[in-house]
């Protein structure tokens, strides 16, 4: 059985039975977790390995584990710095903040490979700009080589850590004040400013090997009337064909506010898929995942498939062994220094 197209969630921290039906059907490729599925180390492994056992290809399984806000599983995990603390650190030290970042890079993708997780929905490679609230603390910088920079050293941190990437939101979010999750945001800025700035860093991210990128649920009105997303141009005129990108496309939630334009789940699920997603995303919303499998049943993409095959983990420590490890401990220490300094007050 090959990877469906649609990334679904859970309720708890075990499978129902219901929810194992739901991760066998064609259409299913993958699991998203949140906070609410996880408890301890123990339990999510479990958990994780019973979602990798149910079929083959294993289902992919991921999480947001940014750091700073955006970090689903906490107790028994590191707690990770946001994306901005790195970029302050870069303005004082550059060398020495991309050899941090990438450390930090390869302590998260670590520690989530020794749960079983496959990869995170990281690093954000939106622009700092101080307009976006949903963006904020977890952009690495306000300069499109600095996000490039930093965003690189953390990829290189979680290859090396058996972890592949995932970029997001392209073309960039950075610009816009509204929340995508509650409204639908505009940017009426034309392409040759978007190239300029926020497309650079993603432009950057893909010449290194970026693995998977992730649009945003933004209107860029002078380019396309879709959303990002939902936009072939975007995603096959633009991101394919003139960035290059050969990598895997998830689509961002289809149950956030802005897609709502894109009609019913099916309808969003279809269109984001025709537009050249080749994952979308349906989360904390049962009925909406339950209409896109039903509508997805007969779905086949060849091509995106053997894309999202290259999106499994290629390495696991045992916790245990991963604790032994003096990478991690190294690492460890550079995150106390955060605990203890935040305001970058640090020995550098």
């Amino acid at each position: 059985m090959s990877h469906g197209p649609l990334m679904l969630d859970l309720e708890g921290t075990t499978l129902t039975e219901h929810e194992r039906e739901l991760l066998l059907h064609p259409a299913t490729g993958g699991v998203i977790l949140f906070s609410r599925n996880y408890q301890s180390p123990e339990q999510v492994t479990a958990l994780i390995d019973e979602i990798h056992g149910l079929r083959t290809p294993p289902l992919l399984v991921a999480v947001d584990q940014e750091g700073g806000r955006v970090q689903r599983f906490r107790d028994g995990f590191t707690h990770l710095p946001p994306a901005a603390w790195f970029g302050e650190l870069n303005r004082l030290n550059s060398k020495k903040a991309r050899a941090v970042t990438q450390r930090i890079g390869w302590l998260m993708a670590a520690e989530l490979r020794a749960v079983g997780i496959d990869f995170s929905f990281a690093p954000v490679l939106d622009l700092g700009l101080g307009l976006s609230s949903v963006i904020g603390d977890r952009a690495f910088d306000s300069k499109p080589i600095g996000v490039a920079e930093l965003a690189h050293a953390w990829m290189m941190g979680v290859h090396e850590a058996g972890m592949a990437a995932v970029g997001k939101h392209f073309p960039g979010h950075g610009w816009v004040s509204e929340d995508s999750h509650c409204e639908l945001p505009v940017d009426c800025r034309p392409m040759g400013e978007l190239l300029m700035e926020d497309m650079v860093p993603f432009q950057r991210m893909i010449d290194y090997g970026l693995d998977a990128i992730m649009p945003a649920h933004v209107i860029y009105e002078q380019v396309d009337r879709e959303l990002a997303g939902f936009s072939r141009i975007w995603l096959k005129d633009v991101l394919r064909d003139q960035l290059g990108f050969h990598g895997v496309i998830f689509s961002d939630d289809l149950t956030m506010a802005a897609a709502e334009q894109a009609g019913s789940y099916a309808d969003r699920a279809r269109s984001a898929l025709a537009a050249g997603c080749d994952m979308v995303l349906v989360c904390n919303n049962p009925t909406g995942a339950a209409e896109v499998l039903d509508a997805l049943v007969e779905y086949s993409n060849p091509a995106a498939q053997m894309r999202l095959v290259r999106m499994h983990g290629r390495k696991r420590f045992s916790r245990d062994t991963l604790h032994l490890n003096q990478k991690w401990k190294n690492a460890l220490q550079l995150i106390s220094q955060y605990e203890e300094n935040p305001s970058l007050d640090l020995d550098l």
